[in-house]
């Protein structure tokens, strides 16, 4: 499985951004996808997941009601919408494909493992 992120920037406070992940070679039944945000001093957070046989999605408490993950119709592309951009969501986000269903990442399932197969990551940063 290969994962390529991209769409990651420099935004100013308020501002939007959509990061893509591109999948290959992903050929289980089902899986889901998820970003994971890493921060230089902060534990790393599982943010949002979607799953190729659940229409549920999960967002992370801190990107609720401003991010939103959604796969395109081939299911080899996750995109990550995020609005109202805020200081404190800089960081590396990286895209992860695990044969995992989504509600782990209630309990931050990646703070300290790493299962699946994960991308590269892609910067944002938030300043003014």
């Amino acid at each position: 499985v290969q994962l390529v992120e991209s769409g990651g920037g420099l935004v100013q406070p308020g501002g939007s951004l959509t990061l893509s992940c591109a999948v290959t070679g992903a050929t289980f039944d089902a899986y889901a996808i998820g970003w994971l945000r890493q921060a230089p001093g902060k534990e790393r957070e599982g943010i949002s997941c979607i799953s190729t046989i659940d229409p549920n999605t999960y967002h992370a408490d801190s990107v609720k009601g401003r991010f939103t993950i959604s796969m395109n119709n081939a299911k080899d592309t996750v995109y990550l919408q995020m609005d109202s951009l805020k200081p404190e969501d800089t960081g590396l986000y990286v895209c992860v494909v695990d044969i995992i269903s989504c509600t782990v990442y209630r309990d931050n399932y990646y703070k300290k493992i790493r299962t699946g197969w994960w991308g590269q990551g892609t910067q944002v940063t938030v300043s003014s």
